[in-house]
């Protein structure tokens, strides 16, 4: 049986998976590498960077995460938000199983129990819950990215399934514009010189490390 092949890369999509598979370990492993010190800074400079985007201070609804295995923490900008009187919603998997996730509001006496995957939620029972759409900004965890913006996931599908109305649309169109403005955060250790799109992948804004903002 013939190979089936990525449309953007001509490349096996069995192979593609294994390629991402190896570079997903290598660089889940240089973030998790680094000392408590080092993240520490990583997240005080990530925060000072993202106080430099329009987009980040004029936002109202904020979504980010709870970091784990190593990611960049998002905490000192949830601290920043409340000071400035925002709020804040975390990603939240759906009991009914399905991929999209919900954004249930984080507040600093929230009472977090772990999901599936071990990462802290919150009650979306007792919590308020916002759709995708209406958030101004969402910090999305990333496993690696490039200069162009391309982004690394880990492989679950889950903010594609839950963005996928900002795919990029066809010339012409402004379906991708708008709410959310939608922002990767990394480690700078993460970068790679480039990676394979497809077709699901959803276009990101901007991504931010610890060391800068880049444009996508």
């Amino acid at each position: 049986m013939a190979d089936s092949f990525d449309s953007q890369s001509n490349q096996p999509i069995n192979d593609l998976a294994l390629a991402k598979k190896q570079l997903r370990s290598e660089l889940r492993a240089r973030r998790r590498a680094l000392n408590p010190t080092q993240q520490t800074q990583a997240s005080i400079f990530l925060l000072r960077h993202l106080m430099k985007l329009p987009q980040f201070m004029r936002a109202r609804n904020v979504a980010l995460y709870m970091a784990n295995d190593g990611e960049i923490d998002p905490e000192p900008i949830a601290r920043q938000l409340w000071k400035m009187e925002k709020h804040c919603f975390l990603p939240v998997l759906r009991p009914d199983k399905r991929q999209d996730l919900w954004f249930v509001e984080y507040t600093p006496d929230a009472l977090l129990t772990k999901n599936r995957f071990g990462i802290p939620e919150p009650d979306f029972r007792s919590q308020h819950r916002m759709s995708a759409q209406l958030l101004d900004v969402v910090l999305m965890p990333l496993v690696g990215f490039d200069r162009t913006g391309a982004r690394l996931g880990m492989g679950g599908g889950f903010y594609d399934a839950t963005f996928a109305f900002k795919q990029k649309p066809p010339a012409g169109s402004k379906t991708s514009a708008g709410k959310p403005v939608l922002v990767g955060l990394a480690h700078s250790c993460q970068e790679v010189d480039s990676l394979t799109t497809a077709g699901w992948d959803i276009p990101l804004f901007a991504i931010a490390t610890d060391k800068e903002i880049i444009l996508a």
